[in-house]
C-alpha cells in the first residue's frame, strides 16, 4: 500500500463528511512557512465542513496537525470561499447588549423604593 499524502489525507475526511464529494479539491504548496493545502468544496458543503462555530474546521486542522508531526512537517489548511457564495451578515447587537437592555427594561417595571 502506497503512503498517503497529506493531501489525500485531506481528500479522504472531507469526502467522508460533504454531500457532493465528486466536488471536493485540494491543491498543495510548500513555501517556508510550511505545507498549504488549499480546499475547495461545493458551495452547499461549505456549512458542513466549516460547523457549528467553526468546530469541523478545527477539527480537520488538528488532524492534519497530527499527520504532519508524524511526517516531521508543519501543515496548514486553508478553505477557499467559492466564488459567488455570500457570507451572514453579522448581528449588530451582541448578548451583552441585549442583556443590558432586558435589566432596564425589568428595572423599569421595578417601583424605586424596592430598588433603593
Amino acid at each position: 500500500m502506497a503512503e498517503m499524502t497529506d493531501q489525500d489525507f485531506v481528500e479522504m475526511v472531507v469526502k467522508a463528511i460533504v454531500d457532493n464529494p465528486d466536488k471536493v479539491s485540494t491543491t498543495r504548496s510548500v513555501d517556508e512557512m510550511g505545507v498549504l493545502v488549499e480546499l475547495t468544496v461545493d458551495s452547499s458543503d461549505m456549512g458542513k465542513i466549516i460547523g457549528k462555530d467553526g468546530r469541523t474546521a478545527k477539527a480537520i486542522r488538528t488532524l492534519l496537525r497530527v499527520f504532519g508531526a508524524k511526517n516531521n512537517a508543519r501543515i496548514n489548511l486553508k478553505i477557499v470561499e467559492p466564488e459567488g457564495s455570500e457570507r451572514p451578515a453579522k448581528r449588530e447587537d451582541s448578548n451583552e447588549d441585549s442583556s443590558k437592555e432586558s435589566a432596564e427594561e425589568i428595572s423599569d417595571d421595578i417601583p424605586t423604593d424596592v430598588l433603593a
